[in-house]
């Protein structure tokens, strides 16, 4: 795996010439086949089914180590790429938008799949990179970067999935359920409709569907199975619920009074509530959690100039006051606060006595769309505006460890691998 011990840009030549022919090209109609391997090996000839080995997947190739890439896509021209962290290159990704898409206006992943809202619908691509948690071992595979194609309106507001299914919702309440293994296979296949969950989350889980209803009247979460027929109505409520993330642990909920952690032990589904512990406003609830992938430590914006962290193993929230802040995120397990603030600089905090313990300016415009994006050593901040991607060691007090420059507008960014 290439180190990411040295601060330096990476190789003009070879990344702008790949990113003119981003710039150039948008979103093309029709394109639909598989892109080259960033890697550029091909993978084993598929054996025998009696000798394939643990953990083989047809068409992947197995590594070592977490194999990240960063997808990233322009507001304004549409224009899309996948940045292998391994090798340096990015990739240009054609979908299939009609004519009149005026650009990407969001940006979700489950991991593995990169799901870009447009005007017209919400569009598929696969990163070519996921992990496998078996719990005692992990498996890392690398293939083919390619479209798959649409998967729900351009009013999709949630996408989560399992080794399963993907359920793709939409703010009107529709959520569509969907054969995750053909998604695997390069193509999209018939949804089944699960009209009656509401306008709130449908999160995959231990084999069942979790439906947090919102605005329904109902302040429960229904445990469903994969068919949306009910199983169970857990008891303890989550009122209005909004913003939801699948840990280790469980999945959590925002509720308005605090956080709902769901979990499940030998089919049996339970769920504890974890309270803010004061009175909190709509304004300052935490709605959009973050985090690092396999950690069990959430942040989300508290109002305008501060932070929540959750520690869903503690079962505490701790409040940052940061200043005015875009974007947040957390390794967990010890790591600091990463805190993107509206000048521009990344600061971190010791999220024990809440004081920041290092910061570096950064962008110097176009923060509004910048996320934070968090792995097991890095962080990456997409920068717009200087039509880059900053690559940041977190351990080493923010140190800037490479600068990708990416010929577009990187205003969404997502990272698989995970």
């Amino acid at each position: 795996m290439t180190p990411r011990n040295n601060t330096h840009q990476i190789r003009h030549a070879k990344v702008l010439s790949r990113a003119a022919v981003l710039v150039g090209a948008g979103l093309l109609v029709g394109l639909t086949g598989c892109q080259s391997d960033s890697g550029g090996q091909r993978p084993a000839a598929k054996p025998r089914p009696s000798s394939a080995p643990h953990g083989y997947v047809e068409g992947a190739e197995e590594s070592s180590e977490q194999q990240s890439r960063l997808v990233l896509a322009d507001a304004g021209a549409g224009t899309v790429g996948v940045l292998d962290l391994t090798t340096e290159e990015i990739t240009p990704v054609h979908v299939t938008p009609s004519k009149r898409t005026g650009g990407v206006r969001g940006l979700r992943t489950d991991g593995r799949f990169a799901f870009l809202r447009t005007d017209d619908a919400t569009y598929a691509v696969d990163s070519g990179t996921w992990t496998v948690d078996h719990g005692d071992h992990v498996h890392y595979y690398r293939a083919p970067i390619r479209p798959v194609g649409p998967v729900g309106g351009p009013d999709t507001a949630r996408v989560h999935s399992d080794p399963s299914v993907t359920a793709v919702s939409s703010v009107k309440g529709d959520t569509q359920i969907f054969d995750r293994k053909k998604l695997e296979e390069g193509t999209v296949p018939r949804g089944r409709s699960l009209s009656d969950a509401g306008a709130g989350a449908v999160v995959p889980y231990a084999e069942h569907l979790l439906v947090a209803s919102a605005g329904a009247g109902r302040d429960t979460v229904e445990v469903r199975s994969r068919d949306g027929a009910p199983v169970a109505a857990l008891d303890e409520p989550c009122a209005s619920a909004r913003g939801e993330a699948v840990t280790r642990r469980g999945v959590v909920f925002g509720c308005a009074d605090g956080a709902l952690l769901v979990s499940e032990d030998k089919g049996t589904f339970s769920a504890t509530k974890i309270p803010y512990g004061r009175a909190v406003g709509a304004g300052e609830r935490a709605v959009d959690f973050r985090h690092r992938a396999g950690s069990t430590t959430l942040t989300a914006k508290a109002g305008d100039d501060a932070v929540w962290v959750l520690d869903v193993t503690d079962r505490t929230w701790t409040r940052i006051g940061t200043g005015p802040v875009v974007a947040a995120n957390t390794p967990g397990e010890g790591g600091p606060l990463l805190v993107l603030g509206e000048d521009g600089a990344l600061s971190a905090y010791d999220i024990a006595t809440k004081k920041r313990t290092a910061r570096t300016d950064l962008l110097t415009k176009g923060t509004a769309s910048a996320v934070v994006e968090v792995d097991i050593s890095r962080a990456y901040v997409n920068d717009a505006g200087g039509r880059k991607v900053y690559e940041i060691d977190y351990n080493d007090g923010l140190r800037l460890a490479r600068t990708f420059p990416v010929g577009f507008a990187p205003a969404h960014m997502v990272e698989t691998g995970r």
